[in-house]
């Protein structure tokens, strides 16, 4: 949702903006099988009830409806996500990060795809024009797990430990899914005060919100 919500503000923008999405797993101990639902997980993981756990995914699922996205957690397989992340570093290489990302998002939250199975991965990498030898070649090997990895790390030295996270120049931080508003804001902000431009240091700050940004810690 929260990656509609910034498409949606940068289509109301006049000023020129490049998205490069990183790598970040929720849950790298995963394991590839999952014989659990989505609502056993939460449960497991916040102490409630399987019925408040569904609850609380039927409120995102009206949010997601209300931004033209379909969310089908009955069916939702839940995988380890390192290979379909290896696979976006592969596809960004081929000019084809966006298209990939966007492809496998839909996969998982609404075909309830098993992303973490290879065969169902290169289905979908075929499907956005990649190379269907190439990218099994890949996913056979420990190709793209440098730069995977490193971008976990990144996410460490600037203190990301949720997602969405969004951040701007290197410097300034919008968390969470925001309203399409605040990110407009919070983005003409950003342009008016830094012009999207010149560095200065990582060293203090907190993050944009309704009453503005400041820069993240790192």
């Amino acid at each position: 949702m929260g990656k509609k919500r910034l498409e949606d503000a940068i289509k109301q923008m006049n000023h020129p903006i490049e998205v490069v999405y990183k790598c970040f797993e929720l849950d790298p101990t995963s394991e590839r099988d999952i014989n659990y639902s989505i609502y056993e997980s939460l449960s497991k993981k916040y102490g409630m009830s399987i019925d408040q756990a569904k609850a609380n995914t039927n409120n995102m699922v009206q949010m997601a409806k209300e931004l033209g996205l379909d969310y089908q957690f009955d069916t939702m397989i839940l995988t380890n996500t390192f290979d379909a992340h290896r696979l976006v570093m592969f596809a960004k290489k081929q000019g084809l990060m966006v298209e990939m990302t966007e492809r496998i998002l839909h996969a998982y939250f609404t075909e309830s795809k098993h992303i973490g199975d290879h065969k169902t991965l290169i289905q979908l990498a075929v499907e956005v024009g990649l190379d269907q030898e190439s990218v099994a070649r890949m996913l056979a090997s420990d190709e793209m797990s440098h730069e995977v990895r490193a971008d976990e790390q990144e996410a460490v030295d600037y203190g990301i430990r949720s997602v969405p996270f969004f951040l701007v120049n290197k410097k300034y931080a919008i968390t969470g899914a925001q309203p399409t508003q605040v990110f407009v804001d919070s983005l003409n902000q950003i342009i008016e005060q830094d012009g999207l431009a010149e560095e200065f240091p990582h060293d203090e700050g907190e993050f944009c919100d309704d009453e503005g940004c400041d820069i993240p810690k790192k």
